[in-house]
């Protein structure tokens, strides 16, 4: 069992946990993610690591309660424990001095924003650091990520904070002005990352996205997280979750993240009436 130290609502939605977990948290990289079952007949979940500390031996974890795992998982508190973590998954981000790296994240993906551009920073880049959210109060991760910035923007769709749109427009407008861009890194909903992809393929500047495929056992056994990269199928546990943004097929990925909404919606159902 995985005791939980501590307990946080970064919005109405999105529950944040810090866990006691020192096997990961010693191994742990920026980009990896752990496979999270909150009960003993729960349903086992990916979930990326938002922060690792070898020295307190904890992991945090950020969940939107969407779901009947997460809506689980919204319902603890420090000093319950969750019943299973398995990882750390995945390969890390490929780190490196490239230069100028421009990160975009959206939503409640900003809590897996944050470690990355951390480690950018860390490696020696200057840091160039997009946020976005609907709006304000959705808005999560800011002063961290504001904090291992170089240049930092918000964007709200509404306009309550920072530029009114989208995340893409800064991104247009730094390549408008002849910005010099060695790499982008995305994160976020897959129509955001695909047009991320598609702002800066025909610049040929290097495009990095972390996706979200469904996963069973984030182990490559049970091939659910199968993902096209330039025609050919990967697994997004083992071979990502991060790829070039400019091979994947995100209308293959969109499609098939859908494919339980059905199911998904029976087992919220129940666990709401058992209430």
């Amino acid at each position: 069992m995985y005791e939980i130290v501590k307990s946080e609502k970064l919005t109405p939605d999105v529950i944040k946990l810090e866990i006691r977990a020192p096997h990961i948290a010693k191994k742990a990289k920026a980009g990896q993610f752990i496979m999270v079952t909150p009960t003993e007949h729960g349903e086992r979940i990916p979930l990326t690591m938002a922060d690792f500390s070898p020295e307190k031996g904890t992991v945090t974890i950020a969940a939107l309660e969407v779901g009947k795992t997460t809506k689980e998982l919204g319902k603890m508190k420090a000093g319950d424990s969750v019943f299973s973590l398995v990882g750390p998954l995945g390969l890390p981000t490929h780190l490196k001095q490239y230069g100028n790296v421009v990160s975009i994240g959206g939503g409640i993906d900003l809590a897996l924003m944050y470690p990355v551009v951390r480690a950018f920073k860390q490696s020696g880049n200057h840091t160039i650091n997009i946020v976005g959210a609907r709006n304000e109060k959705l808005l999560m991760y800011e002063k961290e990520i504001q904090s291992v910035s170089n240049e930092f923007f918000v964007c709200t769709d509404d306009g309550s904070k920072g530029h009114h749109g989208f995340v893409s427009d800064v991104l247009k407008k730094l390549i408008a002005e002849n910005k010099k861009i060695d790499l982008v890194y995305a994160v976020g909903p897959i129509i955001m990352m695909k047009v991320i992809a598609n702002i800066t393929k025909p610049y040929n500047i290097p495009t990095v996205v972390s996706l979200n495929p469904i996963m069973v056992d984030g182990t490559g056994m049970c091939g659910s997280c199968r993902v096209i990269i330039a025609g050919e199928t990967k697994f997004g546990c083992v071979d990502g979750p991060e790829f070039d943004g400019h091979k994947v097929d995100f209308d293959n990925l969109t499609a098939r993240n859908k494919r339980y909404i059905p199911e998904e919606q029976v087992a919220l159902k129940r666990f709401q009436e058992a209430k």
